[in-house]
């Protein structure tokens, strides 16, 4: 177990609620006569980051009074401490089937396909009060943004919250990707492996432009400046994501490439530091995939993603201008640039991960090369909308490869092909 971090909530390890593989007959049989209650495909997904530890330290979905001081007050209590936490976590269910279930009642959750994932021990069945959730964690009372839509219409059947103590059977492993879908545990034991002392998790949902890569270069490079023996992880998330996003096997085909092909870095990494060392960034980078809902949160999710990636092990995280975020549906931003960064100065709790913030870069025909975007004020950067390179790539052609790595466009351009 590595303990270059400890997990959140001051525990010495990652919260375990996963039924051992021995015991998987014996669980289904026992659940079997449960109560069902369903999951969604973005619920279930927090059932399995509860139960492998992700969401440490939590053990189950939140009772009311810790759902409502997430949102009144941003903290957990854990061992008589404060720890922060933004996004309150609790399973929606209709009010038909809350009106069957009570505290002290234990239940088989289901996946949407129907079957048995878990079982949960009811503590708390309680009113949703959706408005409340989501002027808490937007910090907005608009309702025309895809967090919003996923509390009023993805869940407009659902009036009612469960917390509880779950216990669940450990995820199917997806047969494109699963060997990068790893547990805290897991993680923890391979950043020992790899004897580093400091590691940067950067956080995506997106194909990588350059520009993305170059905050996750930015970010490792600052930490062996400091003189650390430092690694990287490209963690995209690969949970439930918006309708327009790239599916998540498209995705980690092209971040696969990407590190393989040793493309990651290429030209916008600074060689005085590489040379010396005989290395390059893809020597010190591994992709894992995280499986978890995404919020479209913005600086509240920032948070969140932070505590994710502490409890598998990680010290820091990179912080990005508009990190995790969505406008409204006419364009407009529901936060300000820097509003994710400056969250981590305002904590009401203990968090321990360390952010390295970064700003929008861009690739600069001056320097031959992408580079932050606050070092070059007087000068025009190349740049291409994103509308811009969905056309392209619809076309069947690459992208200019001072935006897009060439693997990356030939992928997404074969699916576009089929899609």
């Amino acid at each position: 177990m590595s303990y270059l971090i400890p997990p959140h909530g001051g525990l010495s390890e990652p919260v375990c609620c996963t039924v051992p593989e021995a015991e998987r007959a014996s669980f289904l049989s026992a659940a079997e006569s449960l109560t069902k209650v369903p999951m969604s495909a973005a619920d279930l997904s927090s059932v399995y980051r509860i139960a492998d530890g992700t969401l440490s330290p939590l053990t189950g979905p939140m009772d009311s009074a810790t759902y409502n001081r997430v949102l009144d007050e941003c903290y957990i209590e854990s061992n008589g401490q404060k720890y922060a936490w933004t996004i309150p976590i609790s399973f929606p269910v209709t009010a038909e089937l809350a009106a069957q279930l009570s505290a002290g009642q234990t239940v088989a959750l289901t996946c949407p396909e129907g079957k048995i994932v878990g079982t949960l021990k009811i503590s708390d069945v309680f009113a949703w009060d959706k408005m409340h959730y989501l002027k808490s964690v937007y910090g907005t009372e608009r309702t025309d943004h895809p967090g919003a839509d996923m509390v009023l219409k993805g869940d407009a059947d659902k009036t009612h919250l469960l917390g509880g103590t779950l216990l669940a059977l450990p995820q199917p492993k997806n047969p494109a990707f699963g060997k990068y879908v790893l547990s805290p545990r897991e993680t923890r034991k391979l950043v020992e492996e790899k004897g580093w002392d400091a590691v940067v998790a950067f956080q995506t949902r997106n194909p990588l432009h350059r520009a993305h890569e170059y905050a996750l270069v930015y970010a490792l490079e600052v930490l062996i400046r400091e003189g650390k023996n430092a690694g990287a992880v490209l963690n995209p998330l690969i949970g439930e994501t918006k309708g327009d996003d790239v599916n998540a096997v498209i995705r980690m085909q092209t971040y696969e490439k990407l590190i393989s092909d040793r493309a990651l870095g290429d030209g916008d990494s600074d060689p005085t530091l590489w040379g010396p060392r005989n290395e390059a960034v893809p020597d010190r980078v591994v992709l894992l995939g995280l499986d978890i809902k995404m919020f479209y949160g913005g600086p509240k999710e920032a948070v969140m993603h932070g505590i994710y990636r502490q409890n598998f092990g990680y010290t820091n995280i990179v912080i990005g201008r508009k990190h995790a975020d969505a406008p409204y549906f006419d364009g407009t931003p529901i936060w300000g640039d820097f509003d994710a960064q400056e969250i981590f100065q305002k904590l009401n709790g203990d968090l321990r991960i360390k952010p390295i913030n970064v700003g929008f870069a861009a690739y600069y025909d001056s320097m031959g090369r992408v580079d932050l975007m606050e070092n070059h004020k007087d000068e025009k950067p190349v740049f291409i909308s994103g509308k811009d390179v969905r056309a392209t790539l619809l076309k069947g052609e690459l992208v200019d490869p001072r935006i897009m790595r060439e693997s990356t466009s030939k992928i997404l351009g074969a699916a576009m092909k089929t899609a």
